[in-house]
Formats: structure tokens, C-alpha cells, sequence
């Protein structure tokens, strides 16, 4: 059952590593802007949740976003200035303080701010309307199960990690990210590392239910 738990964890995988251009192309689909078609072809994901930052708290300054976000703030700020020579944040200092730098969406970035809206809000209605598809008992279960997987490290498994604020590690570890390797693959591969640990601490029983609520919602195709 862990083996076969371990291959389907490995087709999640592979899943979730094409995701992001899944959320570009339907980005792109449902655009009339032209314009927006062409930049969201270089833009990041997280590109998106800085200027979904942006767009939440304008007028708002990189440490703002930082903390609430836990973005590192090397990373919003290289985002930043690349939004703004795109056109797509600006950027302001105060009169009376010209180190603070506050940023704010242009009406292009607006725009693609409200489109990224729309497709998680899609998808957050698709989530729900599948999900209740089940009984409360396999719902606790689900959850149990990624609420323990985002407090426990893989490194130390054995070590439950607070997740209310992020690490230094974790800081270093996004700087690094964004300098060689797109943050949201790493990110994935931390988290199949840990649903690896979590199998160990399932019976029987919750293992066949995991691997069939995993086989629903990942793998099989409905009209809707």
C-alpha cells in the first residue's frame, strides 16, 4: 500500500510541476488584453502573489509584503523592479521620506490582478463542489493529514515546525530559489518528501481511504 501510496505521490508530482503554465495558459485564454497575453509569458508565479500583494494593500511598501506574505524581501524587491519596468506596478516615494518606497498597480496591472482573482476564485469553487463529494470523516482526514504535513519537517521528521512565521532557513532558502530554480517546484518537492513521513503514522484502513481520495481528486477527469 506505501509503495503504491509512493507512486501516486510521484504522479502528484509531476502534476503539480506543470501547474503553474496550466494557470498561465488560462490567464492567457481569458484575457481580452493582448498585452497581457504576451507578458503573462515571462511573468512568475510568484510574480503573481507579489503583485496579488500589491493589489490587496496598495499603497504598500516591500517589508509590508515580506511579513504578511512571507516573501523574502531580496525576492520582492527584484519582483518589483521588473513589475515596474513592465509597466505593471508604480513606484512612490514619500515627500517627506524619499527611502520609503510605496507601490501601487497601474491599470494594466489592475487588470491582471483582477484576471488572477478570477482563476482562483474558479478554482476555489471547483475545489468546494468537489469536495463535497465526501463524508465529514474522510474530510478531517484530509486535513488532519496537510495540517500535520505543513508542521513537520522532512529534515527532522520526528519535528514538529511552526509554521505561523517563516525560518531563516526558509528565508535563505527562497533567496536561493530565486536566484536558480523556480520557488514553486521546491516547494513541491518539500512537500512529496513530507507525505512520505506521513505515511508511516497511518493505519490500514486511512491509507486506503488517502489513496482513493488522492486518486479523486488528482487523477480523474469530470465534466463541469
Amino acid at each position: 500500500m506505501i509503495k503504491e501510496f509512493l507512486e501516486t505521490a510521484n504522479e502528484i508530482q509531476r502534476r503539480f510541476q506543470t501547474e503553474d503554465d496550466e494557470e498561465k495558459q488560462w490567464m492567457i485564454q481569458n484575457s481580452p488584453n493582448p498585452v497581457i497575453a504576451e507578458l503573462m509569458k515571462d511573468l512568475t508565479v510568484l510574480s503573481l502573489h507579489v503583485l496579488d500583494a500589491i493589489g490587496k494593500l496598495e499603497p504598500v511598501n516591500g517589508n509590508t509584503i515580506s511579513k504578511q506574505f512571507g516573501i523574502p524581501k531580496g525576492s520582492v524587491s527584484k519582483i518589483t523592479r521588473k513589475l515596474a519596468d513592465r509597466q505593471i506596478i508604480l513606484i512612490e516615494h514619500l515627500p517627506d521620506n524619499k527611502k520609503e518606497i510605496l507601490f501601487r498597480t497601474t491599470s494594466l496591472g489592475r487588470e491582471i490582478y483582477f484576471l488572477h482573482a478570477a482563476l482562483h476564485n474558479q478554482i476555489d469553487s471547483n475545489v468546494n463542489r468537489f469536495m463535497r463529494r465526501y463524508e465529514e470523516d474522510e474530510l478531517r482526514l484530509i486535513v488532519n493529514s496537510i495540517r500535520e504535513i505543513a508542521h513537520t519537517s522532512w529534515i527532522h521528521p520526528n519535528t514538529i515546525v511552526e509554521s505561523s512565521a517563516p525560518s531563516q532557513n526558509n528565508s535563505l532558502i527562497n533567496e536561493d530559489i530565486e536566484r536558480n530554480l523556480n520557488l514553486h517546484s521546491l516547494v513541491v518537492n518539500q512537500d512529496m518528501n513530507e507525505i512520505m513521513v506521513m505515511l508511516g503514522r497511518l493505519d490500514s484502513r486511512s491509507l486506503k481511504k488517502a489513496k482513493t481520495i488522492l486518486n479523486d481528486v488528482f487523477f480523474t477527469v469530470y465534466e463541469g
